[in-house]
């Protein structure tokens, strides 16, 4: 799901331009002059008699021009102005046709705010018009790599305690590999949302979502309800099958289903954030979108059903030029290629116990501080217990207790190569505006129109249980946090 790398640096996040609704100050209408009341281009010396009545026409006729402009103006600002400033509405729109509230939650894999630019997008602008948006995206926990973040999203846990601390990492105790295709429950740690639904006697389905193939507690990944990640499935299938669920009976559609697409991860990674790849893969996803919509409509449910659309992560480009090598650190330490469990962009070393992780911290930086080492500004090496706390990334003994922090579209490799590369990364610090994905919710309890502050993804799980009116289990979000989103019911 999505071929990820790993993460970091720090750095601030550099604000994009937004659309700003300017008062402008309209300029008064000039001052009629002699020389227009005066309008005369005949030089004989005897006047006509029509004369004064071509400039009394003339008079009138300005006059009458700057009024006409100046009710078209002013009607105009009424219009606009009464229409951006429609207020919110009180309470959530009721149910039409469904019995209960049914919360779609659907992912797009490496969409990077800002995307929905790229293109025109109808479908998804339709949600975002008619729904609420993060104005300036949704925050990724970190690293900001496709497990770690979706299943933060489906816990509202942070890495450290849900325990997907990478896509590819080691338990110190066992010695035991967890990779993307592990199913075995030791590795998913908290309550994700399919769980906690079933545990309400509630039906939940996953079509394709990290960690929903996992049989956990009370969720046993059924046949008809939860589908097993295959890359080859056509978009088209998976939005059909979802459609179908509505098809059941409305006390038998589940409450609770995952949508997800591995585009334009899949395509970030060859070719960057800014190649016309990207470009189809987010018209396509916008078509899957319409399909969504068209289905939806055609069974009358599509007001009533609350759409989440989120990614998990954004996207950079990265290329050859910008690469730091840990063999340029040798004439301070050798770091050997089997202390390494991830390069970049998350740069994890786990040394043997008999080495000094805080002397192989304080060598490595000597050495990237000393100016000798190329690109060596770029790199910042911590003891994880020293890590900036708004990562949350110590609270785990899965998590090296070396980590560095990569500047931004930077990537660490163990020695030089003829290798060449230039495509795209995310698992970078979630402080980059580039990693930066999509949040758009749509239905009863989302207001019309309307625009948020950015937040950080665990949010989204008691968003989800507030929306299903059920309990959910202990997390990092805010309990507040569904009040400042969601519409009260009546």
């Amino acid at each position: 799901m999505g071929s990820d790398s790993i993460l970091t640096p720090i750095i601030k996040p550099m604000p994009i331009p937004t659309q700003v609704e300017e008062e402008v100050e309209e300029e008064d209408p000039p001052i009629p002059t002699t020389a227009l009341l005066s309008f005369n281009t005949d030089h004989s010396s005897s006047p006509t008699p029509s004369k004064p009545t071509t400039t009394t026409l003339l008079f009138i006729s300005l006059l009458l021009t700057t009024f006409i402009s100046l009710s078209a103006a002013l009607t105009f600002a009424f219009l606009f102005f009464s229409h951006t400033s429609q207020p919110i509405p009180q309470f959530a729109r009721p149910l039409t046709k469904l019995n209960h509230p049914v919360v779609l939650l659907i992912s797009s894999d490496g969409f990077r705010f800002g995307y929905q630019f790229k293109t025109p997008t109808p479908n998804i602008h339709r949600l975002i018009n008619q729904g609420t948006e993060a104005d300036l995206g949704l925050i990724p926990v970190f690293p900001t790599l496709t497990f770690p973040n979706h299943y933060a999203i489906a816990t509202g846990l942070y890495p450290a305690y849900h325990g997907i601390i990478n896509n590819l990492f080691f338990d110190p105790h066992t010695g035991d590999t967890f990779f993307m295709g592990s199913h075995d429950p030791k590795w998913w740690l908290g309550e994700p949302l399919w769980e906690t639904v079933v545990n309400h006697g509630l039906k939940a389905a996953t079509y394709f979502w990290p960690g929903s193939e996992v049989k956990k507690g009370s969720w046993t990944c059924p046949e008809d309800l939860c589908k097993h990640f295959n890359y080859s499935v056509p978009f088209e299938e998976r939005v059909d099958t979802v459609l179908q669920y509505f098809d059941l009976p409305s006390s038998e559609i589940p409450v609770f289903m995952t949508l997800y697409f591995e585009d334009p991860d899949h395509q970030g990674h060859k070719v960057g954030a800014d190649d016309p790849e990207i470009t189809e893969a987010v018209a396509r996803i916008d078509r899957m979108i319409g399909r969504l919509i068209q289905g939806l409509e055609q069974r009358g449910v599509f007001e009533d059903v609350s759409i989440i659309m989120v990614g998990d992560h954004g996207m950079v480009g990265t290329c050859d030029k910008k690469l730091f090598f840990l063999e340029d650190l040798s004439p301070w330490i050798e770091i050997p290629q089997d202390w390494v469990q991830s390069y970049s962009p998350l740069l994890a070393i786990r040394p043997p116990p008999s080495f000094s992780p805080v002397d192989i911290v304080a060598k490595m930086n000597e050495g990237l501080n000393s100016g000798k080492v190329e690109n060596g500004k770029n790199l910042k090496v911590y003891l994880k217990e020293e890590l900036p706390s708004r990562l949350h990334y110590s609270g785990s003994d899965r998590i090296p207790p070396i980590v560095g922090l990569i500047e931004e579209s930077f990537k660490v490799e163990q020695k030089r190569s003829e290798r060449k590369e230039c495509g795209g990364s995310h698992g970078y610090d979630n402080a980059f505006f580039s990693m930066r994905t999509i949040f758009i919710g749509h239905g009863p309890q989302f207001a019309r129109g309307r625009k948020v502050p950015s937040f950080e993804n665990v949010q989204i799980y008691n968003l989800v249980t507030s929306i299903l009116n059920i309990q959910g289990a202990p997390n990092n979000g805010t309990a507040s946090f569904p009040k400042s989103i969601l519409l009260p019911r009546h």
